[in-house]
């Protein structure tokens, strides 16, 4: 497979579709065949849109479109409709293991904020056929589609078997299949960070990031190990900084992300209770999957919602649970108190109490090794800071 430059989604998908129609060799691999899929707005109803429009590759696989940074919500191919969620990274998706539920009613894993796709296969077969995103009727429209291009229709077979194409149930299940096993690659998730490159000796941590590192795997002076940590360690390389359980954590409602998806004003995300496999879905009200931190300060806006739009706001946000000084409550992006959480009654305040109130210090060292967590290639997008 060969590596794309960090161009963007828009750019890349007008280079395909300006190119001569590929010949079969060049999708020999699966991973090859779901790197052209991902770029694919044949794949929508209006074909003007891709997966990579909403996770654009030189965007941190976020949607980087005007209107989810102003909206917070990605646009979708009618031009109109808009998602009920922030559009969550593509990158380092395939470490969250698959969707279940553990002998003591913990639920970790899938894909989405509320897990209801159980595994990277399931996620990508989900944005072709929303009437929200890409739009596709239904399967058998896909199959069409994908019939439409002669390597597809070489490829496919030879990577799925004969007869691949035949059936609209058989061909979707294969394009989901090599669109994870494109997601599976170095380029989702490159470990190149800062903080990797200082694991492997190749560079030293600003003491200002060496404090933030420091304070975020103590148990003693922050809360953030308890659910952004997957090795059983801390400092250990191939941390992903999530635990993939799911938490309430008390966001505030987003009226402007309430207003764009066309929710009714009393109407709220219910997050995972809304999974249609839980037998305890009240407990679970208002929960979302704990996002990996990997590229966190260049994929604002943040939480499920779009709630926050700077990374310093959402430490000072977990800092209300543990400051009783009124100042260290107030927003800064809108100069009032943080808004109440939607669901107070599943707001998991044992791990958001745990940690001792932070200073302006201890603030803004967390925000420099979140920073830290930049792969090397989305560098240049760093805010000042």
């Amino acid at each position: 497979m060969r590596a794309l430059p960090c161009f963007s989604a828009a750019a890349l998908t007008a280079l395909f579709a300006l190119s001569p129609i590929a010949r079969a060799a060049d999708y020999a691999t699966p991973e090859a065949l779901g790197e052209a899929l991902f770029f694919d707005t044949a794949l929508s109803k209006n074909r003007t849109q891709a997966c990579a429009t909403c996770h654009d590759p030189a965007a941190a696989f976020t949607d980087p479109r005007p209107t989810a940074a102003v909206g917070k919500l990605s646009l979708g191919d009618d031009g109109k409709s808009f998602g009920n969620r922030n559009t969550p990274t593509a990158a380092y998706a395939r470490f969250s293991p698959p969707f279940s539920r553990s002998a003591g009613g913990v639920y970790s894993g899938g894909q989405f904020h509320d897990g209801r796709a159980a595994t990277l296969e399931d996620q990508a077969g989900g944005p072709p056929l929303n009437p929200k995103e890409m739009g596709m009727p239904d399967k058998a429209a896909v199959r069409d589609r994908l019939r439409e291009n002669p390597a597809y229709v070489a490829a496919f077979p030879a990577l799925y078997g004969p007869g691949t194409l035949d059936t609209a149930d058989g061909a979707y299940a294969a394009m989901t299949r090599a669109l994870a096993a494109y997601e599976r690659t170095q380029e989702f998730s490159a470990f190149d960070s800062r903080y990797d490159r200082a694991l492997r000796g190749e560079l030293t941590l600003t003491p200002q990031e060496e404090l933030g590192r420091t304070l975020f795997f103590s148990n003693q002076f922050t809360n953030c190990r308890q659910c952004h940590q997957l090795q059983p360690q801390g400092g250990m390389a191939e941390e992903t900084f999530s635990n993939y359980q799911y938490h309430n954590i008390g966001v505030p409602a987003d009226p402007q992300a309430r207003t764009l998806f066309g929710y009714k004003k009393k109407e709220a995300d219910r997050g995972l209770a809304d999974h249609p496999q839980l037998a305890d879905a009240a407990a679970q009200t208002g929960k979302v999957k704990v996002p990996t931190l990997r590229n966190v300060a260049v994929t604002a806006p943040y939480m499920h919602n779009g709630a926050f739009r700077d990374l310093r706001t959402v430490i000072l946000f977990y800092n209300t649970f543990n400051t009783r000084n009124p100042q260290r409550k107030i927003n800064p992006e809108t100069g009032k108190p943080f808004g109440p959480p939607e669901f107070p009654a599943t707001v998991s305040r044992k791990e958001l109490e745990s940690g001792p109130a932070l200073d302006d210090k201890r603030v803004d060292a967390l925000v420099a090794f979140l920073r830290a967590l930049t792969d090397r290639r989305y560098e240049p997008l760093l805010p000042p800071g």
